[in-house]
């Protein structure tokens, strides 16, 4: 339990409150001392309620005594656990000093690069490790000031920001404590440098473009990202269409405006039309994304999945910037840009009916198709170190790497849910690892082999029930595309009759396959 006592500065005024505490013999475990705002903090074991009741009107007694209430941390907790907080998770190895040139603390980076335990390296002088600065020397100069120095740490090469660390004497003269050594990496000043040539966090520099397929979508969303036009991704499930949108919203003369998601497959119809345009609910006024994005952008994902009547309503809203709120008939204006997004082909949906063509080429203005990670295996590798560096900080790991076998895996896999299943699979297979290099069997995957593909679970049962099974994936996936048992036989070299059965045996039909 930690007590603040706000007290009038009076000589002898502390050691009458210690004597309250030293009368009810209540073991004190700290205490801090706020002078300029005449505070007293004391740490002590967990008090019941009636102790508190007895103690603390008498502790209000004392003369010059304002205020006494529990808080839920002393001042020294507070600044101590800030630090440690700093010093724990800085991707950056840091090490401390004192007068003499001993090590008295340093963080994880640091430990992990020299590669011993933490009672070697403590009380040991840091010039065992750094080279290349005179430590001892800067430590017993004149005038110790802040420096930045190339060093040699573990023969490698760093930057190192050497900062003195002092207190002041009661003659406010400052007195030398030790020092702070942060150290750069090559490679953690190119990421800076790179960041600092990026200012702007909403641009496209957040998207992994190695290969030549992802740098001509760059170039062509930079390109659109400035015109006021509508635009229309395309991709897979798991491609990053929502990031590819969030860039161009980012990128455009809008960003300082909402960006406003909506997936349409999520919800119900009628919950969806509320959600665009907004309702009254017990007499308040719920907006809806239209609205509230007014100025901005907004994202409508899986608009493929969109009814026959939002599509009509949504159409409404891009030929003339307005629309109606649920149930009311008063016209709302709005200034808003939509990105839209499919993993499904539109133009075969426009063709068999089942999405308004007129409302195709108003989403359809300017079009980008993202392609699968399995066309883009330049991408792979440096998507899966990204992925590897923010699981690693998550869970402060901050030496976890790949093994090259593991690589090679990731590099070949075939990945049917694409950066998303990519990222998924390295954050639960770093939150498990117990060491700190990621091999193969630490990936919780589908069985695939580059002869024969990926399985979507390990296989079990007869060979028969192995042919059924890839059988009706085969014709649930061809059924939409050829609804026709005609045009399904002619296409897999069938007769009519036996794909009819085999549909039949399956339960594929157009009530249980969606077209």
């Amino acid at each position: 339990m930690r007590i603040e006592i706000t007290c009038q500065d009076r000589v002898g005024i502390a050691q009458q409150v210690l004597a309250v505490f030293v009368e009810r013999e209540i073991n004190i475990r700290g205490i801090d001392a706020q002078t300029e705002s005449g505070q007293i903090f004391i740490h002590t074991p967990d008090l019941d309620f009636s102790q508190l009741q007895d103690f603390m009107p008498q502790l209000r007694l004392i003369d010059g005594v304002v205020d006494v209430k529990t808080n839920s941390y002393m001042p020294s907790e507070r600044e101590r656990n800030v630090l440690d907080t700093i010093v724990r998770t800085l991707p950056d190895p840091l090490i401390l000093i004192d007068v003499k040139g001993n090590v008295y603390g340093l963080n994880q980076v640091a430990k992990h690069k020299i590669g011993l335990e933490r009672s070697e390296i403590v009380n040991a002088p840091v010039s065992n490790w750094i080279k290349g600065f005179n430590i001892t020397r800067f430590l017993e100069g004149d005038e110790i000031l802040a420096q930045t120095r190339k060093i040699k740490f573990q023969e490698e090469d760093f930057v190192a920001d050497i900062l003195p660390v002092t207190v002041p004497s009661e003659n406010k003269q400052k007195i030398l404590a030790g020092a702070i050594l942060m150290l750069k990496s090559e490679a953690r000043l190119g990421q800076q440098i790179i960041a600092f040539k990026h200012p702007k966090t909403g641009d496209f520099s957040g998207i992994q473009a190695s290969s030549s397929g992802m740098r001509k979508v760059i170039r062509e969303a930079r390109k659109m990202a400035v015109i006021e036009s509508s635009i229309l991704i395309v991709g897979e499930t798991g491609v990053g269409k929502e990031l590819l949108a969030r860039s161009c919203h980012s990128a455009s003369d809008r960003n300082e405006h909402p960006f406003l998601v909506l997936n349409c497959a999520s919800m119900p119809d009628s919950a969806c039309e509320s959600e665009l345009f907004g309702k009254q609910v017990n007499g308040q006024l719920k907006k809806g994304i239209f609205e509230l994005a007014d100025g901005g952008t907004i994202f409508l994902d899986e608009v493929a999945e969109m009814s026959p009547k939002l599509q009509s309503k949504l159409l409404r809203v891009l030929e003339d910037s307005s629309f109606r709120r649920v149930d009311e008939e008063e016209e709302v204006k709005v200034n808003i840009r939509v990105i839209s997004a499919t993993s499904k082909d539109l133009l075969s949906l426009v063709e068999q009916g089942e999405f308004r063509e007129d409302l195709y080429y108003r989403l359809n203005v300017l079009g980008l198709t993202i392609p699968a990670l399995r066309d883009r295996r330049q991408d792979i590798a440096p998507l899966a170190q990204t992925f590897m560096n923010k699981a690693a900080n998550i869970n402060q790991k901050h030496s976890v790497n790949f093994d090259k076998d593991c690589l090679d895996f990731i590099e070949s896999y075939p990945w049917p849910g694409n950066v998303r299943q990519l990222e998924n699979v390295i954050l639960r297979a770093v939150s498990l690892l117990d060491d700190e290099t990621l091999k193969v069997a630490h990936l919780q995957l589908p069985t695939y082999t580059s002869d024969q593909g990926y399985l979507e679970q390990e296989f079990s049962g007869t060979l028969d029930d192995a042919v059924k099974g890839f059988e009706a994936n085969l014709l649930r996936k061809l059924y939409p595309a050829y609804p026709s048992t005609r045009q399904l036989a002619k296409k897999l070299g069938l007769s009519h009759t036996a794909i009819a059965n085999k549909l039949r045996e399956y339960n594929i039909n157009k009530k249980t396959v969606k077209i």
